[in-house]
């Protein structure tokens, strides 16, 4: 348990490192990166689940965690779409003259 914990906390620190060196034209590259992993621990998470993972508090935390990681990977495509369209050059106006 102590050990699981430490690799959690060593995690997220070497994850921060990563991300706050990246400049910031990469963000959105990386960002639908981390979408498609999200979806394939969305995709093992539903596999665990419909397998029938033991015990009531194992499926309310699948349950949980498959209802973030939803919510994840759509707000990431959402704001992927965007930052992608802030780089689109706005419409000309054609005038009826």
């Amino acid at each position: 348990m102590l050990e699981s914990l430490a690799v959690l906390v060593l995690a997220g620190f070497v994850g921060f490192a990563v991300i706050s060196k990246v400049p910031n034209t990469l963000h959105t590259p990386l960002m639908s990166g981390t979408n498609a992993i999200h979806g394939i621990v969305l995709l093992g998470g539903l596999i665990v689940l419909g397998l029938g993972a033991e015990g009531v508090l194992n499926k309310i935390l699948l349950v949980i965690a498959i209802a973030f990681g939803t919510i994840n990977i759509v707000g990431g495509f959402l704001v992927t779409d965007r930052m992608l369209a802030m780089f689109k050059g706005k419409k000309k106006r054609e005038d009826a003259g």
